[in-house]
Formats: C-alpha cells, sequence, structure tokens
C-alpha cells in the first residue's frame, strides 16, 4: 500500500479473492523427504510438526529482533496479509520517535506450543500455531502460518490472542491430520470468504448476524458514544480485506462449525468544529501521519479477527488485534 499520499480512498473488495488461490503442484510427505507431485488432487499435510515449529521459532526470534531495533525490515521475511500491515507500521512509529531502538523492549517468549495442521491439496499452505505467550495475561497467542509455494518460507499472516478456555476442539482424523473448511462452504452461519465483509456490514448497520461482545456490541456502542463531543465528530467507515494474503483461513470445529481468522480495514475521521483544532494526536500516530493536522484527521486501521461460526446462530469473535497503518492530517 502506498504511503506517500496518505489514505486510501475506501472501495469496494472482491469477496471472492479466495477463490481465485489456484494451486498447480503440492508436496507429498514422506519419511525419507519432500517428493513433489504434480496436479491437485492429492491431499497432504501442510507441514510436518517439526517444520510448524521451525517456523514459529524463526518467527518469534526475527519479531524480537525487530521490535529491539525498531526496525520492519528486520521480520519482513516472517509476515504477510494483515500481521505484516500491522507489524511494520508499528515498528516505523516507533522508530520515528526512537532511532535508536525500543527503550521498553522485552523479548517475547512463546511456550506451551500446539500445532494445528491441515491436510490440503494444492498451494497455499497454511497451519495454526497456539501458544502461551509471556506477554497478554493468560492470554493464547493464536498464529496462523501460510507458504505460497515449494520455494517460499512460512510467513505469519495472522495473529490474535484470545482466552486459554476460548480455543476450540478441531476435528482431526485418524492420523491427527485437521480439516481445512473452504471459503465458500455453505454448512456455516456465514461462509468463510463472506464474513469480512458480513463483519464490516454489522459494525456499520447492526444486525444479529454475529453474538453480542467485546469485538461486536460492546465497540458499536464506544464508537456510538465518541461519534459527538463538545467540539468534535468523529466518522467511521469499516470495509472487507480479502484480497491476496489477506484471504480468509478457517478450521473445522469438532461440533461442526469453523474457527475463522479473517481481516476487515477501518477509517476514522476526527473533524473539529469551525474555529477549533482537532487534539493533538499520540506521537505514533504524527509519526504516521501526512499533511498537517489542523481542521481533521483521518487514521486508516487493519484489524485481524478470529471467529467462531456455528452450523447456524451468531458469528462469535473471539480476539481481535487492530494497528494504525497511515493518517491524514488536513
Amino acid at each position: 500500500m502506498s504511503r506517500d499520499r496518505g489514505p486510501r480512498r475506501p472501495r469496494s473488495r472482491d469477496r471472492g479473492a479466495w477463490a481465485a488461490l489456484a494451486a498447480v503442484t503440492v508436496l507429498s510427505l514422506t519419511a525419507g523427504g519432500c517428493v513433489v507431485v504434480h496436479g491437485e488432487r492429492a491431499v497432504v499435510p501442510s507441514a510436518t510438526r517439526s517444520e510448524a515449529a521451525a517456523a514459529l521459532d524463526g518467527f518469534t526470534r526475527a519479531y524480537n529482533e525487530a521490535d529491539k531495533e525498531y526496525d520492519p525490515a528486520l521480520d519482513a521475511a516472517y509476515t504477510t496479509g494483515a500481521l505484516a500491515s500491522i507489524d511494520a507500521a508499528r515498528l516505523r512509529a516507533g522508530r520515528a520517535g526512537h532511532p535508536a531502538g525500543n527503550p521498553s523492549h522485552t523479548p517475547l517468549r512463546l511456550t506451551d506450543a500446539k500445532f494445528t495442521i491441515p491436510a490440503k491439496a494444492g498451494w497455499p499452505r497454511w497451519f495454526l500455531a497456539d501458544a502461551r505467550g509471556n506477554k497478554g495475561g493468560t492470554a493464547r497467542w493464536l498464529l496462523v502460518f501460510t507458504r505460497g509455494g515449494p520455494d517460499e518460507g512460512w510467513r505469519a499472516a495472522y495473529l490474535t490472542l484470545v482466552g486459554p478456555g476460548d480455543v476450540p476442539e478441531f476435528r482431526t482424523d485418524a492420523e491427527g491430520r485437521a480439516e481445512a473448511v473452504p471459503a465458500d462452504a455453505a454448512d456455516l452461519a456465514a461462509e468463510p470468504a463472506a464474513l469480512s465483509g458480513a463483519y464490516a456490514a454489522y459494525l456499520r448497520e447492526g444486525g444479529r448476524a454475529f453474538a453480542n461482545g467485546p469485538h461486536t456490541s460492546d465497540w458499536r456502542a464506544q464508537r456510538e458514544r465518541r461519534a459527538t463531543r463538545p467540539g468534535l465528530v468523529t466518522q467511521y467507515l469499516d470495509e472487507p480485506l480479502t484480497d491476496g494474503d489477506h484471504a480468509p483461513l478457517a478450521l473445522r470445529t469438532e461440533d461442526g462449525g469453523a474457527l475463522v481468522f479473517f481481516a476487515t480495514r477501518h477509517f476514522e475521521k476526527r473533524t473539529a468544529a469551525p474555529g477549533t483544532t482537532v487534539p493533538a494526536p499520540g506521537e505514533d500516530v504524527l509519526a504516521l501521519t501526512e499533511g498537517t493536522v489542523r481542521r481533521s484527521l483521518t487514521m486508516e486501521f487493519v484489524s485481524n479477527e478470529v471467529a467462531l461460526d456455528p452450523p447456524e446462530g451468531g458469528v462469535s469473535v473471539l480476539g481481535r488485534i487492530q494497528g494504525l497503518t497511515a493518517a491524514k492530517g488536513e
């Protein structure tokens, strides 16, 4: 996303982007290593558990190096999708205020890692890592790693934190392989491919598509309270984010539902009353702001969510991590 013009104009998104991810080769894993199998029909595990553990370790090392130096180049090869947008902007903002590095750096440690690895044909491949972190209290860190082809490395596309009791049991076969849910699965309350758009619509209009909670009804109520304050009006705009590495990924749960990871984009515009100015934003916001903040400030956020999508009823958003990625002052 270009940063030299400030936030882009909101536009409609192609909710069928997931269907465009076509596969041409797959890997067949054997005891002696990896053998390339041409075609799209071979269904194999996306990774071995040792490969998954190595991917998590590599990400953690790079994440800590980047956080210590406030340098997005140090973990750029280990992130993609929503997480890459959020993390890179955070590091750029931190470096603007602390060019010598992060004075508050505390290394991230992820322990008690559990891996849920679906079996699927073609590319991209992906798996879920569920670990306990030394940050975020008792929350479990859920990281989704993706790999676009046999010559590419594993990258973390989604990161969310959820309560330890909120991680569902996944459906697995006799060999312990999980089930990847198609983006157009019709046996769920919402198709995974449509969930990003449905969430954006819910934030605008409300409704019963999502269960009440901190990331749904509570967030809408908070926005309403902040919309109009003395001398300041705040407007919100939400849109789906499903293209490329922002495509949703879903795992089948034991009850027949799915745990779905998806992304959205949000705009927040603050406008001051005539004769006044917008309250000065913090240094991290200013570091990502184009233009001069006088009468208005428009902020662009990328958010990644994880939700329980049941066979019927309301979708429950279990966790959400959102980050400022750009801003424009006028």
